[in-house]
């Protein structure tokens, strides 16, 4: 937080019924979960937003007859408005890795093992003495978040920072990790079920849990940062290509 910033404290916004429900769902998801708590009489305060979820791409055609690489809708995403917040944090210049290094090294092995981070951000405890900032208001109260939230500025850097702190001795010798998204690799099947074993027992020793539905293990290709690799293929996915180029076409 920069020095001598002066607290922000927002009022909520009006949702119809139909997304309070949906903000209702997503609270008690997390209050069971220990998330988040109630708290009051806090001066830093931000809204809470519903925005769409976006799920997979189809092609439909417009009012021309055109046919237009669209995002399918479905479902609804509870986000906080941290935006005044972010402002007034000090930034935390942490670097992501670049994408197309990352697939260098990850392209052309035999063997891979693809595991999903679970709840990504959600795993990092936020400082006691921080977490009053984190405050959002809704129509059913105030509450905290205890772990760190989606929407603050330094999330990908902090979640990145852990992330490489934590797999530091093994990134391009037998995996590769970009946020939540972890690649090992194996020049044999043996090799790659060693290296495997080395990256659970790390995720184990630090409490690092994975989504096991999102896990795949011992294939020959996967998806990696939206590109299909293999021992001998490395291509973009052409659905997402497709709507790449629509929407570059559109804005010229």
């Amino acid at each position: 937080m920069e020095e001598e910033a002066k607290p922000i404290h927002q009022p909520q916004r009006r949702l119809n019924p139909h997304l309070q429900e949906v903000v209702r769902a997503e609270v008690l998801k997390l209050l069971q979960a220990g998330i988040i708590y109630p708290i009051s009489e806090n001066p830093w305060v931000s809204p809470t937003q519903v925005v769409p979820k976006k799920s997979g791409i189809t092609v439909v055609q417009n009012e021309k007859g055109e046919e237009i690489a669209t995002r399918l809708t479905s479902g609804w995403r509870v986000c906080i408005d941290y935006r005044k917040l972010n402002v007034v944090t000090r930034k935390d210049h942490f670097p992501l890795p670049f994408i197309d290094q990352v697939l260098e090294r990850v392209f052309d092995h035999p063997f891979y093992c693809f595991l999903d981070g679970y709840f990504r951000y959600f795993q990092i405890k936020i400082d006691v003495e921080d977490q009053e900032k984190t405050t959002f208001t809704c129509p059913f109260g105030t509450y905290a978040y205890r772990r760190m939230p989606f929407s603050l500025c330094n999330a990908p850097a902090t979640f990145q920072r852990c992330m490489l702190s934590i797999f530091s001795d093994m990134v391009e010798q037998i995996m590769e990790v970009f946020m939540d998204d972890i690649t090992i690799y194996g020049g044999t099947f043996e090799e790659c079920l060693v290296n495997l074993e080395v990256v659970l027992n790390k995720c184990i020793e630090k409490d690092l849990v994975l989504n096991w539905e999102k896990c795949h293990f011992m294939v020959h290709q996967g998806i990696v940062l939206g590109h299909i690799i293999s021992e001998k293929a490395l291509k973009l996915i052409k659905q997402r290509w497709n709507l790449l180029s629509n929407c570059h076409l559109q804005q010229l």
